[in-house]
Formats: structure tokens, sequence, C-alpha cells
């Protein structure tokens, strides 16, 4: 049996397991409930398991066979999926419907998992064929947590005794492609994601007496819009950025004019040149608009992700072992980076690798108009699971091939 073989006969597997985790989200950096699910679904594997220290992490070390054992001597390669929900109150309708109130699996992590676990199946099965080992990362606290740094520090590139040489990772999508197309591209994939946080000081006083009092309330629409202004006259338009503001607060009665407002935005970019231009420009506007209308402002930038950059090499390779696995029209390059943003950029400021995302609309559906990621209606498709989990066992297995063992 091939490869997509024997994937195929653990799509019914995979599939009970992405549901499983789909009825119970968990959120964060501690998911006791998926943790455990996974170690069950890699019980009896010839696997080294550890788990994290300060979040719910799982790494499993798959040794090759076709090398000397010796821990350190092999080559490796790292395969990844992300764990945790978001906070979203699910209306999919689905008979597997998250059943935990506020929490959902909405960004189509508990497929990463199944895929992952997948995987480890598939390469068990095929360690007379790998010339070196694989680390298998299954990681909480992707959405905003930055659990990636946390598995980072905590070693996870080393695992296996050696620095791993590539990492991959799959993302899939409730829209934008049909289920089961492959897209990657080399250079910038998703953009650098930072919090913007601005709190504005006036005097507060009575609505019809404006005069009498300092606004804070149009200094802050003030801001807002010239921070969009900003963006196209201070930022190249072919190295772009995005400002949008997502929070914003003041008052407590529609005559009376608050001491303070304030607002939140998230602030994506795709290099470090236009990353530090707005940390620059930001607060100089604000601190400007601020003056203009005699208010303060205290103005805080969060860094959060940085640019997910996709390596030239490893990404030419990951389309063509696409294309060889699954068919020429499998896999396409996408012509622009997306504006999400993903902590897999932490490995990848690391080790070289290619993050790869993979069409999941539920068939019938349009991929145009399909609820999008992070949608208490998104609605991923099962069927992509096998060729998912395929995917990631030949890369690794064609990645070891490439690579010399050498002394520990």
């Amino acid at each position: 049996m091939t490869l997509l073989d024997d994937a195929g006969t653990l799509r019914d597997e995979m599939t009970r397991l992405r549901r499983d985790l789909h009825r119970e989200p968990e959120i964060g950096l501690t998911l006791p409930r998926t943790r455990d699910r996974v170690l069950a679904a890699l019980g009896g594997l010839p696997l080294e398991i550890t788990t994290g220290r300060s979040t719910t992490s799982v790494t499993a070390v798959l040794r090759g066979t076709v090398h000397d054992g010796t821990k350190g001597a092999a080559p490796a390669v790292l395969l990844r999926a992300d764990m945790d929900g978001l906070p979203v109150q699910e209306a999919t309708g689905l008979p597997f419907a998250s059943r935990v109130d506020g929490a959902m699996h909405a960004c189509g992590h508990d497929l990463h998992t199944a895929m992952l676990v997948g995987a480890a199946h598939l390469l068990a099965d095929r360690r007379h064929r790998l010339a070196g080992d694989v680390v298998l990362m299954f990681q909480p606290g992707e959405e905003g947590w930055d659990g990636a740094a946390h598995m980072v520090r905590e070693g996870v590139l080393d695992a296996s005794g050696r620095r791993v040489e590539a990492a991959y990772g799959l993302h899939v999508f409730s829209s934008l492609d049909p289920a089961g197309q492959f897209r990657t591209r080399p250079g910038p994939m998703l953009a650098a994601s930072d919090g913007l946080f601005v709190e504005v000081h006036g005097a507060g006083g009575h609505g019809s007496a404006p005069h009498l009092a300092q606004d804070p309330v149009v200094a802050v629409a003030e801001m807002v819009t010239a921070l969009q202004t900003l963006v196209t006259r201070q930022v190249d338009v072919f190295d772009p950025a995005v400002i949008t503001v997502g929070r914003l607060e003041a008052g407590t009665r529609r005559n009376v004019i608050p001491d303070t407002a304030s607002f939140d935005a998230t602030v994506r970019t795709f290099s470090a040149r236009t990353r530090e231009l707005l940390v620059t420009a930001v607060p100089r506007l604000l601190e400007g608009i601020a003056h203009a209308h005699g208010v303060e402002v205290t103005v805080r930038f969060e860094a959060e992700y940085p640019v997910t950059v996709n390596d030239v090499d490893e990404t030419a390779f990951a389309a063509t072992t696409i294309t060889e696995l699954l068919g020429e029209r499998r896999g396409e390059e996408m012509t622009h980076p997306l504006t999400g943003s993903e902590d897999f950029s932490r490995v990848l400021d690391e080790v070289p690798g290619s993050f790869i995302g993979l069409g999941a609309t539920r068939r019938g559906a349009d991929p145009a108009t399909a609820p999008y990621n992070h949608s208490p209606r998104a609605d991923f498709d099962d069927s992509v699971l096998p060729d998912g989990a395929a995917l990631l066992a030949e890369l690794a297995t064609r990645r070891l091939e490439t690579t010399p063992a050498r002394s520990a």
C-alpha cells in the first residue's frame, strides 16, 4: 500500500479524534483534556514523549532505524500542530459542536492535531525508511499566548539531541480555497502582529458645554481615522501595514463628557523596517493630535508575533513534495502573504522551514463566501485529514534523506 492508501485507513480514527477535540475545546497554555487525548492517541507508538513544564505541551521523538541509533547523530525534522481553541461561541449547529460555553475550535487546530497524530502513526509504520529522527510538536497557546515561544525555550528544537534541520507546519482554512488545495510561498507568509494600546486623558464636563471641558472623545475619534491616513501616506505600498481598531471605550452617558477615552488596535506588518517605522510614527502622530486638542495621551506598543518567513529552499522542497505526492493541481504558490499571524514564526526564526496552507472549505460551500477562520460559523471539512497527515509524513521522510548523519 502507498502512503496515501495508509493515510486513508486512518481517516475514521483521525475524524473521531478531531471531533472529540472539537466538542471540548480548551483555551490558552493549559489544555489538560487535549493533552491527555493526544497522549492516548499516541499510545503504543515507539515514541520518546515529554510534556511541557510551563504549558501542557507534548513533544514526541520518533527515532529512525536507518542510522546507528546514537542519540544526536542522526538528522532531525520537526512537524508541528497547535492544539488550542478560541473564546468564540459556536454557532455551526454541527452534531459535534462545542459543549463548552464560550469556547470553539474556530481556527481548525483540532484538525491540525488529528493530522499530526495521523502522521505519527504513518511514520512509526515506516521507521525502517527514516534516515533520521522526527520531532512531533503538539503546541498549546497559539491564539495569542505565544505557546511556540514557550516550547522553543524548553528545547523542542533540540529534543532529539540535535538541532532540527527543518520544520514544517500546516494550517487549514474554512474558506478561501476548496477542500484539499495546498498553498504556500517563499519569504513572508504571514504578517507580524503587535498590539497598540492608547489612553487619552482629558477633563470631563457637561455635554452641553464642551468648551468648559477637555473632551477626550473627539481626540480619540480623530486618532482612529488619522491612523488610517498614516498607513496610506507614510508606509510603502509595496511593504504594507494594516492597523485595525478593535476596541474603543469612552463615557457612561450621552450627555456626559468623560475624563478618559481609550482604544486598542492590532498592527500587522511584513518587514522589520515597516514595523520599526510604525513604532516611531504612531506615537508621534497620536501625541501631536493630543497636543492639538489640549489633552494627554499614553501610547503602548506590545510586541506579539514576528513575521512568519518561509525559507526559499524548504518551500520549494515542500511544493515539489505536494505535487509529487498528490498531483500537479493540488499545490499552488500564493501571490501575496496573508495578514494573519502565527507563532510558528518563532520556530522559523530559529530553523529553516515552511508553513503551508490547506483549504478545508466544507464541500458544497463557496470558498469565496464561506465563513472564515475565527467565525462562530467556521466549518471545516474532515475529508482533508488523510492528505494532511500524508503530506506531513512525506515531508519528514524525504527531508531526512537529504541530510547525512554525523558523530554525536
